[in-house]
């Protein structure tokens, strides 16, 4: 049987792509799962599929009302919604803005709602959807690269903080996806993402293979590990190849 049957589960971001993938592996491992999105038509769908629960809104302010249609307990959080924020230092103040409020604080948010209950009673799972971007950057997304930087970093505090208490959290940091999200990268993304994308169950067989490790950092393209040690080993190294490909990029006409 699996650990996840009938466990409560919440994915956020679950209109498609990598939260729908998540959503649907939790649900064929026995999980009773709710579904978030900001467009109710898109996880109706996917609530219809895999007999989850939809849960319409903004995946800051959602926990309460999950926790109640799963009975009064959450298990496993998915914080998976996010914005893909192209553009770079000029980038409008709105744009920032939003950035940090999907892809950081809705995390703490959620977070803050959360660890009551799981600190109580000794258990509870956090999934943060970051990205590579999170652990190295990404060409032509200030915005995005910062506000990874800053979800890995939430995560990291997270599981410094109380895995000793129970709390167990995974960080998952694909490179290119085959989402929606990837589309929305423009050329940057057919530069550097497109070539190497998997497709969003690879992700949540990613996942997976993590949790059952007991592994913080979730990494479903296996070479960012050593492109990760690459940056932290040499940094000027790693910056003179990052600002080639900005460079290759500026030569396509962006």
């Amino acid at each position: 049987m699996s650990q996840f049957q009938d466990a409560g589960v919440v994915v956020t971001g679950a209109g498609g792509g990598i939260g729908a993938a998540l959503a649907r592996r939790f649900a064929a491992e026995g999980a009773r799962v709710v579904v978030n999105d900001l467009d109710a038509r898109r996880i109706k769908a996917i609530a219809d599929e895999t007999g989850a629960t939809a849960v319409a809104g903004d995946a800051s302010a959602i926990v309460e009302e999950a926790r109640e249609a799963l009975g009064g307990r959450v298990d496993v959080y998915c914080a998976n919604a996010g914005l893909a924020s192209p553009g770079d230092a000029f980038a409008d103040e709105a744009v920032w803005a939003a950035a940090w409020d999907v892809n950081v604080m809705a995390h703490v948010r959620a977070a803050r709602a959360l660890l009551p209950d799981w600190l109580e009673r000794g258990s509870g799972r956090f999934v943060s959807t970051v990205s590579a971007a999170g652990l190295l950057t990404m060409v032509g997304a200030a915005p995005y690269s910062v506000s990874k930087h800053g979800a890995l970093a939430f995560a990291e505090w997270l599981s410094l903080t109380y895995r000793h208490r129970g709390v167990k959290v995974h960080a998952i940091c694909p490179q290119g996806v085959r989402t929606d999200m990837l589309t929305a990268a423009g050329s940057a993304g057919e530069l550097v993402l497109a070539p190497t994308a998997i497709e969003p169950q690879d992700v949540a067989d990613a996942l997976f293979d993590g949790m059952a490790a007991d592994r913080f950092l979730i990494l479903p393209h296996p070479e960012v590990a050593g492109y990760y040690q690459a940056r932290a080993g040499n940094p000027d190294r790693w910056l003179a190849g990052m600002n080639h490909l900005q460079q290759k990029w500026e030569e396509t006409g962006r």
